[in-house]
């Protein structure tokens, strides 16, 4: 085990990391460079705060069962907005409110995610998406996708309202970061979409979203890629600043028809423990669309437990940010039908940023 779960993390560094459906429609999805984090996941605050690493469970749970006779469920995720959807479940079963028992662990970085599901330590996990597809691999297919639980968050960034379009990048400097992760990858696909190349602009890649708020904020003619929270918090720095390209948006323009959608996180749970605790994964299906469902309708009350748990250190700027994240919960066909052609985009990119190979069907849920 220790060789297998060795060998995950290698893969996991060596590779490029992305990062329930009710909320508004929102700007952008990106799994947020570093092979660490993901399409949309980190760990310092935008506020330009330190956070404290919430490992921590707030549930009042112990191993055995649950109120109602569920299994506990030891549920991890990542600081980010992938368990920003998760709060009120947190909330609920610390209070001892939920017919599941739950132990939650929150990280900042995915490797930690992928080692504790590997080992056997987590039952369910929140992932970015093309993570999963590694893990899946890695595993030999000892995982399954029960949710996508956040969309697109990547958005393009400017104080030029003349930009509407991808096409109108062109023969301008974009600032971003991640190259060879999903954000490349995923925006690399956009340029084809539209008939351009690299070429066409100029990439510039910083080492984390800090340093282009930095830059954006210096240089009033600046375009930046960026992910949600930081685009929030990039566009408070500065009022000329707004988000002048969705990318979630950027994407559904460009599929003619097919149903693939921007992701960036998904849930996952081992399938021992699917097949052994079927009614507690039901359970905390219907527990996650519910939680997912109140983080969209209650912005306020939901940046107030986000901002108590430590993932954005400020509830005012997760307050603001919580519009853009795209919190969802999909399931059943359409989960599979976003995340399977989302995939195939990204491995269409580089087979190497979801394990080399696309999952076979048994990584598709279907309740």
């Amino acid at each position: 085990m220790k060789k297998a779960v060795s060998v995950l993390l290698a893969m996991v560094m060596a590779g490029a990391l992305a990062g329930c459906s009710s909320g508004p429609k929102a700007a952008g999805d990106t799994s947020l460079a570093a092979p660490s984090t993901a399409q949309g996941e980190t760990s310092p605050d935008p506020s330009g705060e330190e956070t404290a690493d919430s490992s921590a469970a707030p549930a009042d749970s112990q191993d055995g069962e649950g109120a109602m006779g569920a299994a506990a469920l030891r549920v991890g995720s990542l600081k980010g907005p992938t368990s920003m959807g998760l709060v009120y479940l947190m909330d609920q079963a610390s209070q001892g409110k939920t017919d599941n028992q739950y132990e939650f662990t929150m990280v900042t970085a995915a490797d930690e995610l992928l080692a504790k599901v590997a080992a056997g330590d987590l039952d369910v996990a929140l992932l970015p998406a093309n993570v999963a597809s590694v893990l899946y691999n890695k595993t030999q297919g000892d995982i399954a996708v029960i949710d996508i639980n956040t969309l697109g968050v990547l958005d393009i960034v400017a104080s030029d309202s003349s930009i509407q379009g991808i096409a109108d990048l062109k023969g301008r400097t974009l600032y971003m970061t991640g190259k060879g992760t999903t954000p490349d990858y995923v925006f690399r696909y956009l340029l084809s979409a539209n008939g351009m190349t690299e070429d066409d602009l100029t990439l510039e890649f910083k080492s984390e979203p800090a340093e282009v708020a930095a830059i954006l904020k210096g240089q009033p003619d600046a375009v930046g890629l960026l992910p949600q929270p930081f685009v929030t918090a990039a566009c408070a720095q500065n009022e000329a600043l707004k988000i002048v390209l969705d990318l979630t948006e950027e994407w559904e323009k460009v599929q003619d028809g097919e149903k693939s959608r921007l992701v960036t996180g998904v849930t996952v749970v081992r399938k021992p423990f699917l097949e052994e605790n079927p009614e507690a994964v039901a359970l905390f299906l219907e527990d996650h669309r519910v939680s997912a469902e109140f983080t969209d309708s209650n912005p306020a009350e939901a940046a107030q437990l986000i901002a108590g748990l430590g993932i954005i250190e400020k509830a005012s700027v997760a307050q603001k940010a919580l519009p853009y994240c795209n919190i969802t919960c999909l399931t059943g066909e359409d989960m599979e039908s976003a995340l399977r052609g989302y995939l195939q985009v990204l491995f269409d990119q580089e087979p190497a940023s979801v394990g080399g190979a696309l999952p076979g069907d048994d990584f598709y849920y279907m309740p």
